[in-house]
């Protein structure tokens, strides 16, 4: 439980500021720093070579006068102030085939110090070739450059050396100011992370008692209080409450509907029962009944149907089968079915197609559904008498079928908006409000669309289907026959 409450946005952030910050100081101390020594080494040893390079040849040409010890000792001693360096000048023997460093002429600082130092420059400079590089000389490192005399016999090698003490104690100084700064970067970036963590913490915290409250049904939007990421998780959530408020509505008034559309036939049906098995009635009012039975028997099984197919789109378990399909033959067939109720409704069923018919990319089965359920709902909302038509037309890659009326009510903007959603009947609709989303949800898995156009005295749902392809892109076997003319 402990690791727990330490396991959290807030101390995950802390301890990424801290990591952050601690790295960067890291990467500063051990990089940074080495690369500033090395730098300022090279800069004193390339100083000192250019100096030295200058002063040389003074002490060649001295060297060739054939100054004695004294004069040779005052000789350095102004070349080592003008290069700023100590100057010794060393002796070359023979040892065993080699030249080596072997002894020191003299020395700008022999008075104060002896010369204590194992000349590996100087050595190298035995070469013929001046050299430079680091080396301990009485007990502190310094920067030196050796550069032979060629003149003397035997060979000489004068070494210039400048002690590095203010390279390091300036490094030193450095890693202190870098550790200082660090540690008040380190306190500091603390603080701050601690704020900004505090800070979406709570926000986050907000957001968790806020999904608690929909858990529990209690769908009250959270403030919006910034534009980063947050705040439009803030708003996306708050889109979501408004989404499950509208579907929870949907869900109520769904089961309210759905109970009253079963609740009536169901009754309906239990008082012609008992009225046929109590009484004897005419042959009239039994035909009556059956008849007002048979009715209340197509909505119950209209009903059930509506919802078993939502369910079964719901569940991706509705196969469609695409073809190429003729909707002006499918249209005439279900308006054949339609006449009936046509007839009943006082309203005259037509139907155009164009002469070659607009063929369509589709299933036949679920196109055939959505026929039936526009003209059922055209017949359904419309004053007796009106004109209802069916058209299918194709052109720009697309077929199109159209289930029009004229002289109806029309449609209201509001109504549009909302007339494809499930479990919508509109302010004064009937029946349970799935129809017209069943018949979207089929075309958009058929790759159509269907939408609606409406305005007083007129109103059109279209149905938007992808064209079909030629025969032979299906690989279906062309239908011409042998010897004529396609």
């Amino acid at each position: 439980m402990r690791w727990q409450r330490l396991n959290t946005v807030r101390n995950r952030l802390l301890l990424l500021f801290f990591a952050i910050t601690a790295a960067a100081i890291g990467f500063v101390y051990l990089y940074v720093v080495p690369q500033l020594q090395s730098s300022l080494t090279s800069e004193k040893l390339s100083r000192l070579e250019d100096r030295s390079t200058q002063q040389s040849a003074q002490l060649l040409r001295a060297m060739r006068e054939g100054l004695s010890q004294p004069q040779l000792g005052a000789l350095l001693r102004r070349v080592s102030q003008a290069t700023d360096s100590r100057v010794t000048l060393l002796g070359v023997r023979d040892a065993n085939g080699a030249p080596t460093p072997a002894f020191v002429i003299s020395d700008s600082q022999a008075q104060s110090s002896p010369v204590a130092a194992r000349f590996d420059i100087a050595a190298k400079a035995t070469e013929g070739q001046a050299r430079a590089g680091t080396e301990v000389i009485s007990g502190s490192r310094s920067a030196e450059v050796a550069i032979p005399l060629p003149a003397a016999r035997p060979l000489w090698i004068a070494v210039f050396s400048q002690t590095l003490g203010e390279v390091t104690d300036n490094v030193a100084l450095i890693k202190r100011q870098i550790l200082i700064a660090g540690m008040i970067a380190l306190a500091l970036s603390l603080l701050a992370g601690f704020w900004a963590a505090r800070a979406i913490s709570r926000r986050l915290s907000r957001l968790d008692r806020a999904a608690q409250r929909v858990a529990r049904g209690d769908f009250v939007p959270i403030p919006v209080d910034s534009s980063d990421e947050l705040g439009q998780l803030a708003r996306t959530f708050n889109d979501m409450q408004r989404r499950l408020a509208e579907l929870d509505h949907a869900r109520k008034q769904f089961i309210a509907n759905a109970s009253h559309e079963l609740r009536t036939p169901i009754f309906s049906l239990g008082g012609f029962v008992e009225l046929l098995d109590e009484e004897d009635p005419d042959p009239e009012s039994r035909a009556e009944f059956v008849r007002t039975m048979r009715e209340q028997v197509v909505r119950l099984t209209k009903l059930t149907t509506d919802l078993l197919d939502l369910s079964r789109l719901d569940a991706g378990a509705l196969e469609i089968s695409a073809g190429s399909v003729n909707l002006g033959e499918l249209a005439t067939e279900i308006a054949r079915e339609f006449g009936p109720a046509a007839d009943l409704h006082g309203s005259r069923l037509e139907v155009r197609t164009p002469d070659r018919g607009a063929r369509a990319e589709a299933d036949p089965d679920r196109v055939r559904q959505i026929i039936r359920i526009l003209l059922d709902n055209a017949l359904g909302h419309t004053p007796e008498g009106v004109k209802v038509t069916v058209t299918t037309t194709q052109d720009s890659g697309r077929a199109e079928l159209i289930v029009s009326d004229e002289g109806g009510p029309g449609i209201g903007p509001r109504a549009q908006a909302q007339i494809f959603e499930r479990f919508y009947t509109g302010d004064a609709g009937s029946g349970s409000g799935l129809g017209l989303a069943i018949a979207r949800e089929l075309a958009g898995r058929m790759e159509g669309r269907l939408g609606v156009v409406s305005s007083k005295g007129f109103t059109a749902f279209i149905l938007d289907l992808p064209l079909a392809l030629p025969a032979r892109s299906r690989g279906e076997p062309d239908e011409t026959p042998s010897g004529a003319t396609a």
